[in-house]
């Protein structure tokens, strides 16, 4: 193994929820394809899908993690869900033809997602799609935990209209843009993020995209 690397410092693993059941998993896999795509051109990464319906990738920083795996998760919701498990430590490349990684980095993304799994077995939680660990026993992984799972029970009461009216508000437009993308009034559009918490998930974005 080569020597451990400290840049970049956050890794995400996801996969797709209930995908095994899904007939057209060729189309599945076309969409998820995509969404990947479009995250790596806006925020420069490298996401990618690795075997079936799992992906990974490296992240710049903590707060683009918690963007991207939003982001994703949207661009598949209603059709589709996915979790995602985010992880900060040292990586290793075992392979630099191939790009294989390794190390504690992506040991603690896998711990995350497997966190994802349990919560989502429990009643109070289910809604739970995504989850942080840390090698660095000093952060405070629970507090960025519990604002992960409050974000994910919001985004997964969402209406498929409300999920479009979010990532219209995420991606910079205002909510006159955004009703007239939906070809609603803009007093809809307002009414909608009071009432849907659209408005409390895009202000928890923009103050979890600031972490580093």
């Amino acid at each position: 193994m080569s020597d451990l690397k400290q840049s970049p410092p956050v890794v995400v693993i996801g996969d797709l929820v209930g995908s095994r059941v899904v007939a057209d998993r060729a189309g599945l896999h076309h969409v998820l394809a995509g969404a990947l795509s479009a995250v790596n051109d806006r925020w420069g990464t490298d996401l990618r899908i690795t075997v079936g319906d799992e992906f990974q990738g490296t992240v710049p920083s903590l707060g683009a993690a918690t963007s991207i795996t939003l982001a994703l998760r949207l661009a598949l919701l209603p059709d589709h869900d996915l979790r995602c498990g985010i992880g900060r430590g040292a990586t290793a490349v075992l392979d630099a033809t191939s790009g294989i990684e390794d190390g504690p980095g992506w040991w603690a993304a896998r711990a995350a997602i497997e966190a994802v799994e349990a919560l989502a077995d429990r009643p109070a939680t289910r809604g739970a799609r995504t989850a942080y660990r840390s090698t660095d026993v000093t952060e405070p992984v629970g507090a960025l935990d519990a604002a992960l799972l409050a974000r994910d029970e919001l985004v997964g009461r969402l209406s498929s209209r409300s999920s479009s009216v979010l990532r219209g508000l995420l991606s910079g437009r205002t909510q006159r843009e955004v009703a007239a993308d939906e070809q609603v009034s803009e007093s809809a559009v307002s009414q909608r993020v009071r009432r849907d918490g659209i408005g409390v998930v895009v202000t928890m974005s923009e103050w979890l995209e600031s972490l580093e």
